[in-house]
């Protein structure tokens, strides 16, 4: 998972025992180089490696990663990064899920009505996902213009059905 900048370590057991601990921004760490580190806070022993990107404005970014799971002592920082990179699709297809296809909306009370809900929500995600693909817009992006769609056209039929119109 991800950690902010601020967030303070100790680079040994004995610094963590002393209570020495500093602000991960302030430690010179060689990028994709993973180190085992005690966060404060945390009773166990933590890997980190600090990734540096550059965005698409040109600016550059670090993000500094960590995992428990140090069982592995050839834990890469390839590994590391690799399992980042999944664990936040797998975030934002939750998010999607939730929020664009309303999974989190349910007025369902039975288990019959919210597995039907759940199969719905699933089936509204393979269609948005099949847009962005042709479309190659976000989840988010193809809500509003449906949603501005779905506005454009209830105006016309409520101005059709007036049956007098007021000037202003």
């Amino acid at each position: 998972m991800p950690i902010k900048a601020n967030r303070k370590v100790a680079l040994s057991l004995a610094d963590k025992q002393q209570g020495r601990y500093v602000r991960v921004e302030s430690l010179v760490l060689e990028p994709n180089v993973s180190y085992e580190i005690y966060l404060e806070g945390v009773d166990f022993p933590l890997l980190l490696v600090k990734q540096v990107f550059v965005n698409e404005d040109g600016s550059t970014g670090i993000l500094y990663l960590v995992t428990s799971d140090t069982t592995l002592t050839t834990l890469t920082y390839g590994d590391i990064t690799t399992v980042y990179r999944t664990r936040w699709n797998v975030e934002q297809y939750h998010k999607s899920l939730k929020q664009n296809a309303s999974l989190e909306k349910s007025p369902t009370q039975t288990v019959v009505t919210q597995t039907n809900h759940f199969f719905a929500a699933l089936c509204a995600y393979i269609k948005l996902e099949m847009l962005r693909v042709s479309t190659k817009l976000n989840h988010f992006a193809l809500k509003t213009k449906l949603y501005v769609n779905a506005l454009q056209v209830t105006f016309s039929t409520l101005q059709e059905m007036q049956p007098v119109r007021l000037a202003a």
